[in-house]
This record gives C-alpha cells, sequence and structure tokens, in this order.
C-alpha cells in the first residue's frame, strides 16, 4: 500500500481498511458502533481520524497485557444459534482454565470484534453454514492481526473440506506485515503474531457428555500454550 504521512490527520475508508487488514464493510461497521472517529464530506466520502486508528492498536495491546495479569484468557465464539453459545458459557465455567468468552451471532460482526478484541483464542460454531466458515477461516488466516490466534473449527466440517488447511497455511506465508511511515503504526504491526494456527474438535453436547467436554478444554489448552 501507499506509504502513509504521520502528518496525515485522516484517511479514506479503503486505506482505513488497509491498515486495519479489514473489509471495507467492517470499517464502515465500525463507524456506525464508535469504533472508529469518522465523518463525510461534502461529496459523501468517508473520512476516518488517524488518532482513532492509533487508539484501535493501542486498545487491543492494553487489553492483552491486562488479561495477562490477571491470567485469564479471552475467547471469541462465532455462532449460528444461541442455545450454542450458551451451552458453551456454560461448559466454559467447569474449567480450570480461566477463560471469558464473549460470543457473536453474526459473522461480520465476528471478523471486526477479532480485529478489535484480538482474542486469545476463536471459536467457530459447526452450525455455521460452510460458505461463511471458508470466508471465516480465509480471512481470519489471512488478516495480519488474526493470522496467528488459533481457530478452533470442527474436525468434521475440515473433513469435507480439507484444503482449508492449505488454505490457511498458503495464507499465512503470503500475507507480510505492512510498511508505513507512522512509527506507532509501524511497531504495533510488527510485533503482532504471524499466522494462523488451525486446530479441530468433534462435535459433542456439552450437556451430555462430559469425557468431550475435557477433550474440548485440553485442546483449548494445547492451543493456547502453542502460541504462549
Amino acid at each position: 500500500m501507499k506509504a502513509i504521512n504521520p502528518d496525515q490527520q485522516y484517511l479514506s475508508t479503503r486505506q482505513s481498511a488497509k491498515i486495519l487488514q479489514v473489509s471495507l464493510g467492517t470499517v464502515q461497521k465500525m463507524v456506525e458502533l464508535g469504533e472508529l472517529i469518522a465523518w463525510k464530506t461534502r461529496g459523501g466520502h468517508r473520512r476516518i481520524l488517524t488518532s482513532s486508528l492509533n487508539q484501535q492498536l493501542r486498545r487491543r495491546k492494553r487489553c492483552m497485557q491486562e488479561r495477562a495479569s490477571h491470567h485469564q484468557h479471552l475467547a471469541l465464539g462465532i455462532f449460528k444459534r444461541h442455545e450454542s453459545l450458551v451451552q458453551m458459557q456454560k461448559s466454559i465455567e467447569n474449567w480450570s482454565i480461566r477463560i471469558e468468552l464473549v460470543g457473536s451471532m453474526d459473522s461480520l460482526e465476528g471478523l471486526m470484534q477479532a480485529v478489535s478484541l484480538y482474542p486469545d483464542i476463536i471459536y467457530l460454531d459447526s452450525f455455521i453454514p460452510p460458505v461463511e466458515q471458508l470466508h471465516l477461516i480465509h480471512y481470519l488466516s489471512k488478516n495480519i492481526q488474526t493470522r496467528r490466534i488459533p481457530l478452533m473449527v470442527d474436525e468434521a466440517f475440515v473433513q469435507l473440506h480439507p484444503g482449508v488447511l492449505e488454505m490457511a497455511k498458503e495464507n499465512a506465508i503470503k500475507i507480510r506485515p505492512l510498511e508505513s511511515e507512522e512509527s506507532t503504526m509501524t511497531q504495533e504491526l510488527e510485533e503482532l503474531p504471524e499466522k494462523t494456527n488451525l486446530f479441530t474438535y468433534s462435535l459433542y453436547d456439552t450437556k451430555t457428555d462430559k469425557k468431550e467436554n475435557q477433550a474440548l478444554e485440553a485442546l483449548f489448552v494445547e492451543a493456547l500454550n502453542q502460541v504462549m
């Protein structure tokens, strides 16, 4: 991308999307939710304050430091059904490791949360339609800010679509940190991990299968330990 002038106070939506490595739609959603500060020109073009992009990066780093100090992990779960989220929350309460689960019932919202929250682990519900899962895996493994976060995917889905493993690996190899003249952004981006780690879990009912529940907890621990 074109180098950004450190004295530039605002950026276009497209420039902001490249810096945050998100889609244009995600940037627009972040503006609507107040995650980014923006206004529109007389011509109807949206302009994003550069300082609000820096604030996003600082917020992510601060959240990571706070979680580390309290020895607590943050998990982001993207679900299709609310009852699946509730079951997952109840299951995690009984685990030996401390995990706070933030749930999203929408794929686009989940992608935005993955960028803004920078969770320790991301869980994709098996009930998410295959096309959406492929999109999520592709994006998360390609995005510089999320590609190293452990990604939990249903093993039955991976068996049906074995290409997702190669897709994640291919994206991780090709993508490199963006270059920028803005020192703060550059430093924050370079400190982010380098690629996504894909893990598969077995579908189970948390209400009836204690052994599978324990297996999922062990898988979470393995994934978290691998990137620590």
